[in-house]
């Protein structure tokens, strides 16, 4: 199965972390996407640190970062600095979409 995660806040980390985690422990596959608010995560090593997971993928909504005063500049090369399509991506390809 593929779960996707759209983060459009930063008031859920520890859940995004744990839904995460215990998706690819259980050999499912994970599609990070952050947009608004949630692109602030991406200053934060816990959240960015996900994308190092087997199973994981991660993506960005390069506008909303710029207008959120996101660096994109020091994101991980691991993490795809992308844009809405990511997100179409993300729903077409996921089994089920969370959205936190």
């Amino acid at each position: 199965m593929k779960l996707g995660i759209l983060v459009n806040t930063v008031k859920h980390l520890e859940a995004v972390s744990g839904l995460t985690r215990a998706a690819v422990a259980k050999g499912h596959e994970v599609v990070l996407f952050a947009m608004d608010e949630g692109t602030k995560l991406l200053e934060n090593p816990a959240y960015t640190a996900l994308c190092r997971l087997q199973g994981v993928t991660m993506s960005l909504c390069d506008h909303s970062a710029k207008n959120h005063g996101v660096n994109t500049e020091a994101i991980s090369k691991e993490i795809v600095c992308g844009s809405q399509y990511n997100n179409a991506l993300m729903n077409h390809e996921a089994d089920r979409v969370i959205v936190l």
